[in-house]
């Protein structure tokens, strides 16, 4: 089966961690197979939504601290002319780096749903998707000083966006473990429901995204993340162009005559 797996149902992709019994640590195939998925969601227009979760007992542990010990899969110093440092460099440039550049290309609403623990690198994964949504066992942490090495994926460009600076810089030093209600106070959590809703809330969270008017919701997601690079004027220049296209389309012209007549807009 792999190390992930993906299917898309109903406009739905998702994309599962599947190494169980490592607490879905990454391999050199998941990342590959991540890579890959993350390209099709990007260019098939009929995948609407995106959910990212893990297999077993936990959403993600990150790096595999037993493959780093032995040198195994992309975390191995591969020879060439260079010095081993820079292998590792380009090795984290052209695999695990790949993954947050490719979901900034992506328009369309991508959740995180997790469970048991995200640990570093698996915490970040989750820090980069749209929405977070935990169950009640979720543990989190920043756990890279404890094999004294950095955040290699992104998570010291994520991390502070959502916590702070401050914060964000003791979560990295200290490793702290955050239950989900705490981690959803410092903002790390969108929301936290039971263990055994988990599954059925999230996707019933992403059919009601698949059920929205797609270009409007796609257009608003690029403004936000657009929108922290702008000054306030060339933000609301942006904003304004956007809205010049959307009212011309079929779906502003449906919302605007489901009101008219009380009812539910019906969009293809």
């Amino acid at each position: 089966m792999g190390d992930l797996l993906f299917e898309v149902t109903n406009h739905i992709a998702t994309i599962t961690l599947n190494r169980p019994n490592a607490y879905n640590a990454f391999s050199e195939d998941m990342i590959t197979k991540w890579i890959t998925a993350l390209e099709t969601v990007r260019d098939d227009d009929a995948i609407r939504v995106l959910i990212v979760k893990g297999n077993g007992k936990a959403f993600c542990a990150g790096g595999d601290i037993k493959a780093m010990q032995a040198g195994e899969g992309f975390y191995k110093s591969e020879e060439d002319i260079t010095s081993t440092g820079l292998a590792r460099k380009n090795s984290l440039w052209k695999k695990i780096q790949r993954v947050p550049l490719l979901l900034e290309e992506i328009d369309k609403p991508v959740i995180a749903q997790i469970h048991g623990f995200a640990m570093g690198a698996g915490l970040d994964m989750a820090l980069m998707c749209d929405i977070r949504i935990a169950a009640q066992n979720t543990k989190v942490s920043e756990s890279y000083i404890n094999v004294a090495i950095v955040p290699g994926d992104g998570g010291a460009y994520y991390l502070p966006k959502l916590v702070g600076v401050d914060r964000a810089l003791d979560m990295f030093w200290n490793a702290h473990v955050y239950e989900a209600e705490e981690a959803k106070k410092l903002g790390l959590l969108t929301y936290v429901v039971e263990d055994e809703e988990l599954n059925q809330y999230v996707w019933n969270y992403a059919q009601e995204l698949v059920k929205r008017p797609q270009t409007a919701l796609r257009f608003i997601k690029r403004a936000v993340y657009q929108s922290q690079r702008m000054d306030l004027r060339t933000s609301l220049d942006y904003i304004s162009s956007q809205m010049a296209i959307v009212t011309e389309l079929p779906d502003f012209k449906e919302s605007v005559t489901a009101l008219t007549e009380k009812r539910k807009p019906n969009y293809n």
